[in-house]
């Protein structure tokens, strides 16, 4: 099952086509209001509401929106407990639209790292906005990148040293390699024989593709 998870960030307009073909589409509080800008109406709103407008949270309620109130003191943010709600439920892949690009850095950062909480380990979770995709890969793992010729990959080593890097289809090579925590030798890299891909034997990598831009 696929589920979209809007979070309170900065959504690109060309992701509202992602909704169409989703199982399940899960607000975060102000992602709803996002949602509804599109002509949808999310199967869940959850958070602790201090952010989405109560009218529209009843117009969406009367529309058949499920509510899920938490209290503004809690242990998680609203989009972790949305990414929840959505493994709960079963979903077998999880896009986090919204998760990038808000007012708040430290919301931003603490997306980025849902991407390695092992809970999700089994599930294809990863965060798009436009041309840009993030995923996780885990130790002794292999992940298919999805970009095209030209476009940019960036493997960024979490909580330590990345080891047994090795990649297929990307300009600069890495042969059973590794990537040192918190230097940044796997900024930038090109895919030019696609599909590429990228894997590992200890440690985790946050990666990162971006679309190349079209010419002017």
């Amino acid at each position: 099952m696929k589920a979209i998870v809007v979070a309170g960030g900065d959504a690109a307009p060309e992701d509202a086509a992602l909704l169409a073909d989703a199982e399940m589409v899960v607000a975060a509080d102000s992602g709803a209001a996002w949602i509804a800008s599109c002509g949808a109406v999310p199967d869940l709103v959850i958070g602790d509401m201090d952010s989405v407008d109560p009218e529209l949270l009843q117009r969406l309620s009367d529309q058949g929106a499920a509510v899920e109130a938490h209290p503004s003191e809690k242990d998680a943010s609203d989009a972790e407990l949305a990414v929840a709600r959505a493994a709960a439920a079963g979903a077998t892949q999880i896009v986090i639209l919204g998760g990038l690009r808000g007012e708040r850095l430290d919301h931003e950062l603490a997306n980025l790292l849902q991407l390695a909480d092992p809970r999700w380990r089994g599930i294809d979770l990863r965060i798009k906005r436009a041309g840009t995709t993030v995923r996780c890969l885990n130790a002794a793992g292999r992940l298919a990148l999805t970009g095209l010729g030209g476009d940019l990959v960036t493997l960024l080593p979490l909580g330590g040293d990345a080891e047994g890097v090795r990649t297929e289809g990307l300009r600069y090579a890495l042969d059973d390699e590794t990537l040192a925590g918190g230097r940044t030798r796997g900024l930038s890299n090109e895919v030019v024989e696609p599909p590429a891909s990228v894997s590992l034997k200890r440690g985790m990598l946050l990666i990162i593709e971006t679309r190349k831009e079209p010419t002017p």
